[in-house]
């Protein structure tokens, strides 16, 4: 037998309906802008 049950499907909670603010925004695009410099930036630097 089975002693598993089912989580309330109210109270469970999935990425995409968990609200983000202007910080992790912020995160985001720094995180992004590190990502291009690595990837696009410095290789292009090191041509020279």
């Amino acid at each position: 037998m089975d002693d598993h049950s089912e989580p309330d499907p109210d109270k469970r909670v999935t990425a995409p309906m968990q609200s983000f603010g202007s910080r992790e925004v912020g995160i985001g695009a720094a995180v992004t802008l590190v990502g291009l410099l690595i990837a696009y930036v410095l290789p292009f630097l090191f041509t020279f």
